[in-house]
C-alpha cells in the first residue's frame, strides 16, 4: 500500500497543469479572435461544455448517473430570466450566482431522493424531477410565461461596462470567463482528498464507508455542486440570448448531455469541453450539409464510437501525428550525433 507522503506526491503530480492543458484555453482564446462570424455556435460550444462539465462531476467522479440534468439548468434559465425581468439584481455577474446558488439549493433537496437508489432509480428520478418542473413551469404560466417563455428580457451591461451585442462577442467571452473561473474551481475539488473521496466511492461504495469515508455526505455535496455549476449555465444561456422557455427543462436537453460525455469521455474534467466540441462542430456540419437527415449521421458516428471504442479511436486519430514526431525525433538525433562525431 503506497504510503501518505506518496499519494500526497501523487496528488500533487495530478493537479500539475500539462502543456496540453495550457494549450487548449489558449486555442479556445484564440478562437474569439480568429473566428468574428461564428461567435454564437462557439457560445454555444462553451454553454454545454460548462453543462456537461456538471455533470462529469457527479457520473465521472461519484458514478451518479442522471437522465434529468437539464432540471438544474430550466431551474437556473428561469431564475436569471425573471431577476432580469423584474430587475432584482441588475448586475448580470451577481444574477448569474443567484441562478446558480437557487439551482443549488434544488439540487440539495432532491439529492435525498438520489442517493437512496442505484443507476436505474437514479436515472428514473431525476427524469421524474426534470419532467416535474417542466409540468410545473407550464402550469404557472403566469410567472414563466408558459409555452411562450419569458418576454422582454434585458440584460444590463456586464460590470456596466460591456453590453450584449447581437453579434455575440460579449456574450463569446463572457460564457469563456465563466467555463474558466468554474473549471478552475473543479479542478481544485477533484484533486483535493475530498475528489479523491470521490473516486472511492465512485469504485466501490461499501469500502469507501468501511474505511470511515461519509458516503451520503460526499454524494449530497457533489450533487449539489453539479446542481450549481447546470444553473449557472442555464443563467448564461438566458443572459446570452435573452430568453428562458420550456424548452429548457427538455429530455432531448439532457440526452445531448450524455451524448456529449460519450464522445468526451468522463472522469477527467476535459472530456465534457471535448466532447462539445466535437458534438457541436459535427450537428453543425451534418445540418449544413443534410439539413433534414443530420440526426442520421450524428447518430451513426455515436454507433461507431461505442463500437469501435474511443481510446482505439484517439490512437487511431494520433498514429500519424506521432509517426510524424518519432521521425522528426530521429533525424534530430542523427544530427546531434553526426556533429558531435565531427
Amino acid at each position: 500500500m503506497a504510503s501518505m507522503p506518496d499519494m500526497s506526491e501523487h496528488a500533487t503530480r495530478a493537479a500539475r497543469w500539462r502543456p496540453a492543458e495550457i494549450v487548449f484555453w489558449l486555442a479556445l482564446l484564440a478562437c474569439g479572435f480568429l473566428f468574428p462570424s461564428r461567435y454564437l455556435i462557439m457560445t454555444e460550444i462553451l454553454r454545454l461544455g460548462l453543462f456537461a462539465l456538471s455533470l462529469d462531476l457527479i457520473l465521472g467522479y461519484a458514478g451518479i448517473v442522471s437522465l434529468g440534468h437539464a432540471a438544474f439548468f430550466g431551474v437556473g434559465a428561469y431564475s436569471a430570466g425573471l431577476i432580469a425581468l423584474h430587475g432584482f439584481i441588475p448586475e448580470p455577474v451577481l444574477a448569474l450566482i443567484a441562478a446558480g446558488l437557487i439551482a443549488a439549493v434544488l439540487g440539495f433537496f432532491t439529492s435525498f431522493l438520489v442517493i437512496r437508489g442505484v443507476d436505474l432509480t437514479r436515472l428514473m428520478v431525476t427524469l421524474g424531477i426534470a419532467l416535474l418542473l417542466e409540468a410545473l413551469a407550464e402550469k404557472f404560466s403566469d410567472i414563466t410565461g408558459g409555452t411562450d417563455g419569458l418576454q422582454g428580457i434585458v440584460i444590463q451591461p456586464i460590470f456596466g461596462l460591456f453590453a450584449f451585442d447581437i453579434f455575440g462577442k460579449v456574450g463569446f467571452f463572457y460564457n469563456l470567463a465563466v467555463l474558466f473561473v468554474l473549471f478552475l474551481l473543479a479542478r481544485c475539488i477533484v484533486h483535493s482528498p475530498f475528489g479523491l473521496s470521490l473516486r472511492a466511492i465512485r469504485n466501490n461504495p461499501l469500502r469507501a464507508s468501511a474505511i470511515g469515508i461519509p458516503v451520503n455526505r460526499r454524494l449530497i455535496a457533489i450533487y449539489t455542486l453539479a446542481a450549481f455549476y447546470a444553473g449557472v449555465a442555464g443563467a448564461v444561456f438566458t443572459q446570452t440570448t435573452a430568453l428562458a422557455s420550456l424548452d429548457v427543462f427538455s429530455f432531448e436537453r439532457s440526452a445531448d448531455l450524455m451524448l456529449v460525455l460519450v464522445l468526451g469521455g468522463t472522469g477527467y474534467l476535459y472530456g465534457g469541453l471535448i466532447g462539445a466540441v466535437v458534438f457541436k462542430v459535427l450537428q453543425d456540419v451534418f445540418s449544413s450539409i443534410t439539413p433534414q437527415y443530420w440526426m442520421f449521421w450524428i447518430g451513426l458516428v455515436f454507433v461507431v464510437v461505442v463500437m469501435i471504442g474511443r481510446e482505439r479511436l484517439h490512437r487511431w486519430v494520433m498514429w500519424l501525428p506521432h509517426r510524424v514526431v518519432q521521425q522528426f525525433g530521429r533525424k534530430a538525433s542523427a544530427a546531434v550525433s553526426g556533429g558531435d562525431a565531427s
